[in-house]
């Protein structure tokens, strides 16, 4: 029996260029993005793409009359499916411009959320993305768009017509979500059994962040030799990898991959995937991964260490940056960026895909793990157990012994381990 080709769907990107929003980004890069965003989601064929000047956002259908009749003339024209805004767009402006355009539309925040439904893999990966893909939803409450559904195996829009049934899905919504926390509760307690398991082996970790596609994965399986998805494609990995690996330098390391950053990602997002970066807060160093051929190179920097600081990434974390793709720059532009990473002994300059410049990295990352360790004399009372066994665990104990007033304890650590200690409960 013959099997047929799953349809395509015909889709239109449009970047909103917002002129009394200062904080805009460059709009062709943000058009450029959201393309790459467009692609990165199977079954789309991106048709065409374009900047719509905007004064302001119009409240009910965020373009003007004009612009809205002149989209829809070229949308008739091209034959398109689906309309992709590159920034928000809100459940009435939503409504209405599916309504003028008669095609399904997706904001930003929307088609983050299709791309996590379809690249998460673990099990505690799809519940987050489920429950943040239902928090959206439960605002918005619109037909389902089947064709994304059936291709993806279903998380999609739920909803139907009238008031009563509007109310009946929320309802059914609350229902599923606290069903899904409790799971998600169940599944991140067993991944607290296996973070605590990690512990107990005395290899540090090595985080890897950056903004997506910056190029982690390849690195990451140059280093280990694994076979992580690394493809030319924003979000190409979404769960954490974590692998232990043996520094070309002999330092033995936990090297885990982390999901990509981006700007403007959707707060659903945001509280949902908190959990899998939770990794980077144990790292004992954090190396940056940055595209430096990308024209937005360093907003896109500014996004990454942003969210770094919001989950909390202390000053006692050893950071290191990685200038990655310099195979893709120019002889004049990587002379100009080595000249630039020379005046910061934490900046090195690489290719993940040819390996050039990695040495000098892997020996500043054996580095920043044997920092200096100092002997110090600790005492600790009968009821500090955690405290103490924290200590076992990560092989700092180098004598004890049990007085009246408590444990006597002589530790080797370094100023890291030191900081980390005095943070626990």
């Amino acid at each position: 029996m013959r099997e047929h080709a799953p349809p395509v769907t015909r889709a239109w990107v449009l970047h909103p260029d917002i002129k009394s929003d200062p904080e805009r980004r460059d709009a062709q890069m943000a058009l450029e993005e959201a393309v790459s965003l467009a692609h990165a989601l199977p079954g789309l064929e991106v048709v065409g793409a374009q900047i719509v000047p905007l004064p302001r956002p119009h409240p009910g259908a965020l373009f003007g009359s004009g612009k809205i009749e002149e989209l829809r003339a070229k949308l008739e024209a091209e034959e398109i499916d689906l309309v992709l805004v590159d920034g928000p767009v809100t459940p009435v402006q939503q409504r209405n411009l599916e309504r003028d355009w008669k095609v399904k539309l997706l904001d930003r925040t929307g088609l983050i959320l299709e791309i996590f439904s379809d690249r998460a893999a673990t099990r505690e990966g799809v519940l987050q993305v489920e429950m943040a893909h239902l928090s959206y939803q439960r605002t918005r409450l619109v037909r389902a768009w089947t064709h994304l559904e059936r291709q993806r195996g279903g998380l999609g829009f739920v909803g139907g017509p009238g008031e009563t049934q509007i109310e009946a899905d929320r309802r059914a919504i609350d229902e599923q979500l606290v069903r899904l926390r409790r799971q998600l509760d169940k599944v991140v307690k067993t991944r607290e059994l296996h973070r605590k398991a990690r512990a107990k082996v005395p290899y540090p970790i090595v985080a890897l962040v950056g903004y997506t596609n910056a190029g982690k994965s390849t690195l990451f399986n140059r280093l280990t030799g694994a076979d992580v998805m690394a493809k030319d494609m924003l979000f190409a990995t979404l769960d954490p990898t974590m692998r232990a690996v043996r520094l070309p330098t002999g330092a033995d390391v936990i090297l885990s991959d982390t999901v990509g950053f981006i700007s403007d990602l959707p707060t659903e997002l945001v509280a949902a995937f908190r959990a899998t970066l939770e990794e980077v807060l144990a790292a004992d160093v954090v190396v940056h991964v940055r595209d430096i051929s990308h024209p937005e190179t360093e907003e896109q920097a500014e996004d990454v260490r942003g969210i770094l600081d919001s989950l909390g990434v202390g000053e006692e974390t050893a950071q290191i940056e990685l200038w990655n793709k310099l195979d893709q720059l120019g002889p004049e532009e990587l002379e100009t960026v080595r000249i630039r990473a020379a005046r910061n002994p934490d900046v090195f300059v690489v290719s993940a895909l040819t390996g050039e410049g990695l040495d000098g990295f892997l020996e500043a990352v054996t580095e920043a793990l044997g920092a200096e360790r100092v002997e110090e004399d600790l005492v600790l009372g009968f009821s500090e157990g955690k405290r103490r066994a924290w200590l076992f665990e990560k092989g700092l104990v180098e004598d004890e012994r049990q007085e009246e007033d408590g444990f006597h304890l002589r530790v080797l650590w370094s100023a890291r381990d030191k900081a980390r200690f005095q943070t626990l409960d």
